[in-house]
């Protein structure tokens, strides 16, 4: 098996514990339905429990460089460092374009805050709204990926930074709107803010994926079931993926609709194809069908 291969499951495998995590931390069971006292989301949006360090004392190319070529195989690791060796001496224009290949070599083995943090360096020298938003979607995907709880609010942070000033080179841009929607709806900034730009982002475009699935998150997280639905079906029509599946079941569980969230969760598991997550859905379908 090559490396790319072994990446790549490394990170499906990481992503499907996320998922399972964020579930498990919550009563899916039976979800808290919001009152007046518990119903409403941190009025200045701070991550949950979350420190505040500097970005800089979490995340920087070194250190992420030596944890990312851990999972990797000695001659990917070792021209991976001759690259950064070479960009670590160049200068000016040079030094931008190995920047370049250094975030697509990171990013062809799976490996996403490395890759992540040379984009940013690349969107400093070349700003643009194109350079920001890669940048900011990259260091997304990192923060949806890791379980480092260290990482994940510099991660977050520098995803917010990215799109903002995405968003001052052009501020119609959707994919940066719907970004930095994003971050805010996870923790940077007064949760019904980030909303707001969310449903102006499907106002636009009703069948944006990225908006509509934090859209159904956000409505899960709040309790609101109902709602959730339509924007996990929206993705679902457009993209399918295990997570929208998954989430799509949990609404409908909580409503009651039980042989509805059955096939949900059986359509996640065979799209994910993964024995962590497929043992948990059948304990889960078992415990639905024995309701009928």
């Amino acid at each position: 098996m090559n490396s790319s291969i072994r990446s790549k499951q490394i990170i499906i495998i990481g992503a499907v514990l996320l998922l399972v995590a964020f579930l498990f931390t919550r009563d899916i069971k039976g979800l808290v339905k919001p009152t007046e006292e518990n119903g409403k989301m941190p009025a200045n949006g701070q991550m949950a429990g979350a420190e505040t360090p500097s970005t800089s004392s979490v995340l920087s190319i070194e250190t992420s460089s030596i944890a990312a070529k851990n999972v990797l195989n000695k001659s990917l690791a070792t021209d991976i460092t001759a690259l950064e060796n070479s960009y670590k001496g160049a200068n000016g224009a040079e030094k931008i374009e190995l920047a370049k290949q250094l975030a697509q070599k990171w990013d062809d083995v799976e490996q996403i805050t490395p890759s992540a943090l040379y984009l940013e360096i690349v969107a400093q020298s070349e700003p643009s709204t194109k350079t920001w938003v890669a940048a900011g979607n990259k260091f997304i995907k990192a923060f949806e990926s890791t379980q480092d709880s260290l990482a994940q609010p510099a991660l977050l942070q520098k995803a917010n930074t990215s799109y903002k000033n995405a968003l001052e080179k052009d501020s119609t841009n959707i994919e940066a709107k719907t970004g930095l929607g994003v971050t805010i709806v996870n923790g940077l900034g007064a949760p019904m803010q980030g909303i707001a730009m969310l449903l102006e982002v499907v106002a636009k475009e009703p069948k944006n994926v990225k908006a509509n699935m934090n859209l159904g998150i956000f409505s899960i997280k709040s309790g609101q079931f109902d709602k959730a639905i339509p924007r996990f079906n929206t993705v679902i029509a457009t993209s399918p993926t295990p997570e929208a599946y998954f989430y799509l079941g949990t609404a409908l569980e909580n409503l009651g609709r039980n042989k509805e969230a059955v096939d949900a969760y059986l359509n996640s598991k065979k799209l994910a194809a993964d024995p962590t997550l497929s043992s948990f859905i059948d304990k889960k379908v078992a415990e639905l069908k024995n309701k009928n």
